[in-house]
């Protein structure tokens, strides 16, 4: 591919949001606004963080133009409303890289990572204050997946000391919010037992930020595990000609053993 090649497939992507937006353009198109847009930006986003999980890159090519339409689209809409244009957010981006490393493009010394990371964080901060945003938490995106945005806000209150010294201590304030969860149980009043399960995931959601992990990865593996898992219990049953509703709890059970001892050998 030439070097011309991106910048004229991207101008052509411009130009096909262009079209259906248009007056005689798609008529779904038409009608969209930031709001309806908003939730397909935040799904195309997961599907990106899936493919990659799996390893399919050639799917990620075409989760990757699934994004990126996301961003042609707002850009549109805001030049519509003249407010900015695409160009506008592809300068500021470039804008910003250059500001958040000058040991790159400017005249400071290089940095190692953890260096890097130190200077970078100074910067978003100085870069927050020219916004007027002020506190510790300002900034972070109340539009996050709630276990990724919790470990965001933990990390930030952690950069001022108010942390726990290890994962440790961690663990014993879960098991802490356990038993008080645990409590609630024979109340059963849902908004108590809300209450202690979201203490619970906040919990966890920093215990993994603590052990240097991303809790919505770990998650996405979970999730991924019991799926494998309950196949294997669904295959096993289908071989003998039932479905898991014709199964006792203590079948599925004994599958589902089975199926964690086979991943482990």
């Amino acid at each position: 591919m030439s070097e011309s090649a991106p910048a004229a497939e991207l101008l052509r992507l411009l130009g096909i949001m262009a079209r259906l937006r248009a007056p005689d353009g798609c008529p779904w198109d038409q009608v969209q606004d930031f709001a309806s847009i908003a939730p397909y930006t935040v799904e195309e986003g997961h599907e990106v963080a899936d493919a990659i999980a799996r390893q399919d890159w050639a799917g990620l090519q075409d989760e990757l133009g699934d994004l990126l339409l996301q961003v042609v689209y707002h850009a549109r809409m805001a030049e519509e409303a003249g407010w900015f244009a695409f160009a506008d957010v592809a300068k500021s981006i470039n804008e910003k890289m250059i500001r958040r490393h000058p040991h790159v493009f400017g005249e400071d010394a290089a940095r190692d990572a953890a260096q890097q990371t130190a200077a970078w964080e100074v910067q978003k901060a100085a870069e927050r204050a020219s916004r007027a945003e002020t506190g510790t938490l300002a900034g972070v995106s109340g539009n996050l997946p709630s276990l990724a945005r919790a470990a965001k806000l933990t990390r930030r209150a952690a950069r001022v000391g108010f942390d726990w010294p290890d994962a440790g201590q961690v663990l014993d304030k879960l098991e802490e919010e356990a038993a008080e969860l645990r409590a609630e149980l024979p109340g059963a009043d849902p908004a108590r037992l809300a209450d202690e399960v979201g203490d619970l995931l906040f919990v966890v959601a920093n215990l993994a930020r603590k052990l240097d992990l991303d809790p919505e990865q770990c998650l996405r593996g979970a999730n991924a595990k019991f799926e494998r898992r309950f196949g294997a219990i669904e295959d096993g049953l289908s071989r003998q000609g039932r479905t898991p509703v014709e199964a006792s709890l203590e079948e599925m059970e004994a599958l589902w053993t089975a199926a964690k001892a086979a991943e482990r050998r």
